[in-house]
């Protein structure tokens, strides 16, 4: 895979950043959700190349301070509401900004999967949903459903999303956990491929 279109890393200097940004464990996860990616992407015609750069950068900015982010939102001038979550969202909607930044990535196709690797969109593209798909049912993943994920992903991409989709609306209300607007609007937008 030749990643000098998007960046000014060979494949073994971008490992040894992306390793050096992250924890043992995470870094396992990321080659993980690359290796699930790379087969989603060959099985639905995406850039191979543009979904493992989106796989191994996806989490680059999961273990930053919230200061971090807090100051990449003004700095960007994000929506100041933003502010009120957390780390979950944070890590992709804003991370992205400094991916960019710390790794020079400009591909806004990458980017974008990045900021909707958590949270989705209402009109996602096919990397999105590659990549949201593939952290959520890359090889570590064990929870109740992640099977029936894994099965519904070799069927359609579109109805892999709907069904994650639902599953974690489901979790986060059960917890009553507050909803990122936008997962709200993924919801909408995909739920009907689950009558299919």
């Amino acid at each position: 895979m030749n990643y000098r279109d998007y960046l000014d890393f060979s494949r073994e200097e971008l490992l040894e950043k992306v390793a050096s940004s992250m924890s043992e464990k995470r870094f396992r996860h990321v080659l993980r959700v690359e290796r699930a990616a790379l087969e989603l992407a060959e099985r639905y015609d995406c850039d191979a190349t543009k979904a493992s750069l989106a796989a191994l950068l996806h989490d680059v900015a999961k273990e930053v301070e919230d200061a971090v982010f807090l100051r990449l939102i003004d700095q960007e001038k994000l929506d100041p509401d933003l502010k009120k979550w957390g780390n979950n969202i944070w890590h992709g909607v804003v991370g992205a900004y400094l991916i960019s930044s710390e790794f020079g990535l400009q591909d806004q196709e990458i980017l974008q999967a990045i900021q909707r690797h958590t949270v989705g969109s209402a009109d996602m593209t096919v990397l999105d949903e590659v990549l949201y798909v593939a952290d959520y049912i890359e090889p570590g993943r064990d929870f109740p459903g992640v099977d029936k994920a894994r099965s519904i992903a070799k069927e359609s991409l579109d109805k892999a999303v709907a069904f994650e989709t639902a599953q974690t609306v489901a979790h986060l209300a059960k917890k009553a956990i507050p909803i990122y607007p936008q997962t709200i609007e993924t919801y909408n937008a995909y739920v009907g491929y689950l009558k299919n």
